[in-house]
């Protein structure tokens, strides 16, 4: 007899009044059959949570299991972010392959999260629990059940944009029980986290949640550089266990950081310049830091939300998720840049420029999504279907500021004093000039109304075809000040009209436990989808934000297999793919003019495995290989009238590797893992003598963390990581120019104490 149900606390009571009901039976089996009346066997099965692996996706547009889910879906769970000691978003993305951390543009270092995945950058496709989310912030993890990474083109899912996938960040709700955890962390750089996850029972059919979190400290390797946050977010829910449950949550971030512009890459492997001198000088220390004390970041973060879900019949539920949220960064840093000798052999003479940046920058999103799922037979055939309405609202205000000497409207504004810093001996008491307001700004807005329908048709036990498709009306209008030849000039820009989106996909199941799956699927980024600036349409601009554009269309194909392995404890996923993305702005060289004829093709394979091997023995670990491309892509440098073709991809290794693995004996828990990352190119143009070249690429690298854990008992678990074991020095992220470079965290500790009641 095998029990399943949605209502899981109903289930718990009901095994254990049949537990405690076997002896008798079995006694009455005995007598009953002694009366020559046999009673059937009873067997109750239960199957048990396995820590790393999930069964499902939290997304409700994914309808089926994720064995039988037509495309590439990771699912990192709390439980093994837990014991890697993780707590922030790029921290957490470590556990999959295929995805790289960017820096910025040369003149700029990109705030918050940042990041490449199949080569497309996708910061801007990071959901919380199906909802676009804004702003140049770094995410949390404290208030985080899981993170979701979905691979592919993925516009049916999302909208626009998505030319890789996105990632989902489902957030933790009440439940009903009684429970706390907590952590109290300490380590090296002076750091201290402290998190509490509060749940309490109200009634028979409501729950109280209070997330908190709190961390402080320097970062390791860096001088000046230290980070500050602490966030609350409760969540309050009623009906739970009943047809009609409403969650009312919120969650709330403040960050105090002093920023990282990087150190000069002189002496690194790759380095060049010109100058005979700087390009035989020595590395700069690695802690030495360019900037100011009067750098910083502030972030506010704020969302709240309220989700209402419905079982209408045990086939039919209905939901609403309403959301409002915003984010402010105020962020003022030294970026550096130039070398120079300044005509002496003595490196104590060299000198590096400065530049100083800011992001003054809000978002604000506003959205509402009703959907349904529903089951249901058609012609004797099962189906499983997912539809809903999509209303959205997405402001983003940045507002300029200078360092040069201008006038502007009649007004001189000198020039901010920004003295170079000693090479080899950075001073961070130098008086550095702050950028001024110029009133120049873009503010810009996308409103979207989205219907879209998910089915999988079952033809039989082995055969299910699914598919889906999204049809998206949406409206971007920018409103915005330039500075032009000493004035301040209004400009607006605006850009609407229909995308569909759709993925199709077929899947085979030899076996129960295993599946072979063909799937399709597309993606739309119309202009301005990014950051809301739209400008002008020219034939002499190089910008896919232009007015009147083509929306870029990416189509993805792939084959794939799953199986789950030893009694279904263990996934084990294999994919290969193909990815193009179409209509980027290419400059045609005969015409002098730009047109739309650019493409991108990511071929990749990616091997995945999560789950337990034994009961004692938990591994996630994944590799991807992938080649990238630019066919058709050729930009123009007006300053020197040379046209160049770019070939590759900028921060896309052929070979990422991620691992992760514990072994309990006992109480004490040992683990540990590595990720490997291949030479990252920075130079992409073709025919380019790579020996004149600054750093045209990231060196490979790898790394090794581990961990150890140990119960005193059942209230407290004490645990202790080890980052970077071997102490690898290498570079993380590099900027466009290949001027400057973060080194990745050197080796460095962390000891938590965690309780649990």
């Amino acid at each position: 007899m095998t029990i399943r149900s949605r209502k899981h606390h109903h289930v718990n009571h009901l095994a254990a009044l049949i537990a405690a009901t076997l002896p008798a039976l079995a006694t009455a089996q005995t007598s009953e059959g002694e009366n020559g009346v046999d009673l059937p066997e009873m067997v109750v099965t239960s199957k048990a949570e396995v820590p790393y692996k999930a069964d499902r996706s939290a997304n409700a547009k994914l309808t089926q299991p994720l064995l039988d889910t037509p495309k590439t879906v990771q699912v990192i769970k709390k439980e093994m972010l837990r014991e890697q000691g993780a707590g922030s978003l790029m921290e957490a993305l470590r556990n999959t392959p295929g995805i790289t951390m960017q820096l910025g543009e040369n003149g700029n270092t990109a705030a918050g999260d940042t990041f490449m995945m199949r080569g497309f950058s996708t910061q801007q496709s990071t959901f919380v629990d199906g909802v676009r989310d804004l702003g140049a912030v770094s995410r949390d993890l404290f208030n985080l059940e899981q993170v979701e990474v979905v691979k592919g083109a993925a516009g049916s899912d999302i909208g626009r944009g998505a030319s890789s996938g996105y990632i989902n960040l489902i957030s933790k709700l009440p439940t009903l029980s009684d429970e706390i955890f907590a952590t109290v962390g300490y380590g090296t750089a002076d750091k201290s986290n402290l998190t509490a996850d509060i749940n309490r029972q109200l009634g028979d059919n409501a729950a109280f949640r209070l997330n908190l979190m709190r961390r402080d400290g320097d970062v390791d390797g860096r001088d000046q550089v230290d980070n500050s946050s602490y966030g609350v977010a409760p969540s309050i829910a009623f009906g739970l266990e009943t047809d009609t449950h409403l969650y009312l949550y919120s969650q709330h971030v403040r960050q105090d950081n002093t920023p990282d512009g990087g150190i000069p890459t002189i002496g690194m492997s790759g380095f060049y310049n010109a100058n005979a001198a700087l390009n035989a000088g020595a590395k700069v220390d690695s802690d030495n830091y360019y900037g100011s004390k009067g750098d910083y970041e502030r972030i506010d973060g704020d969302m709240f939300s309220v989700k209402l879900e419905h079982d209408v019949n045990e086939a039919l539920t209905l939901r609403n998720l309403s959301r409002w949220g915003r984010s402010n960064n105020d962020r003022l840093l030294t970026g550096i840049n130039a070398l120079s000798a300044n005509g002496s052999s003595d490196p104590a003479d060299w000198t590096v420029a400065r530049t100083r940046q800011v992001v003054d920058q809000e978002n604000q999103i506003l959205a509402n999504q009703t959907s349904l799922s529903a089951s249901f037979d058609t012609f004797g055939l099962r189906n499983e279907l997912a539809a809903g309405l999509e209303l959205m609202s997405e402001k983003q205000l940045n507002r300029s500021y200078a360092t040069a000497a201008q006038t502007i409207d009649g007004v001189a504004y000198p020039a901010v004093s920004i003295p170079p810093a000693n090479l080899y001996d950075p001073d961070a008491g130098d008086a550095l000039g702050d950028p001024y307001k110029t009133g120049a700004y873009t503010d810009g807005e996308t409103r979207t109304a989205a219907l879209y329908v998910f089915d999988t048709l079952h033809l039989n036990a082995q055969w299910a075809l699914n598919g889906g498709v999204r049809f998206e009306h949406f409206r971007t209008e920018t409103d915005s000040v330039a500075i032009t030849s000493g004035a301040r000039v209004p400009g607006s820009g605006y850009e609407s009209g229909d995308l569909t989106s759709w993925n199709a996909g077929v899947v085979f199941k030899p076996l129960a436990n295993g599946s072979i799956y063909l799937s399709f699927a597309n993606s739309m980024t119309p202009p301005g989808s990014g950051n809301f600036a739209l400008v002008a349409n020219s034939a002499s601009s190089s910008s896919n934000e232009q007015e009147g554009l083509d929306a870029q269309e990416t189509r993805h194909v792939e084959l794939g297999t799953k199986w789950d392995l030893l009694d279904q404890r263990l996934a084990l996923t294999l994919a290969a793919y193909r990815t193009e993305n179409d209509n980027q702005v290419s400059y045609d060289s005969f015409t002098a003019r730009y047109f739309q004829e650019g493409k991108t093709r990511v071929d990749g394979v990616e091997l995945g495995v999560v789950g337990q091997i034994t009961n004692f023995w938990q591994v996630s670990a994944g590799v991807a290989h992938m080649h990238t491309e630019q066919l058709d892509q050729f930009s123009h440098r007006a300053s020197t009238g040379v046209t160049s073709e770019n070939s590759g991809v900028r921060w896309s290794p052929e070979l990422t590797a991620t691992l992760w693995t514990s072994y309990s004996l006992g109480d004490l828990t040992l683990g540990g893992g590595a990720r490997y990352v291949s030479e990252q190119d920075r130079v992409i143009t073709s025919g380019t003598d790579l020996s004149t070249e600054n750093m045209p690429q990231i060196p490979s690298y790898w790394v090794a963390d581990a961990m150890a854990a140990y119960r005193l008992n059942e209230n407290v678990n004490l645990r202790l990581n080890v980052y970077n074991l071997f102490d690898e020095e290498y570079i993380e992220s590099l900027n466009n120019s290949g001027a400057r470079a973060r080194l990745g965290m050197p080796r460095s500790a962390m000891f938590t104490t965690e309780f649990s009641f």
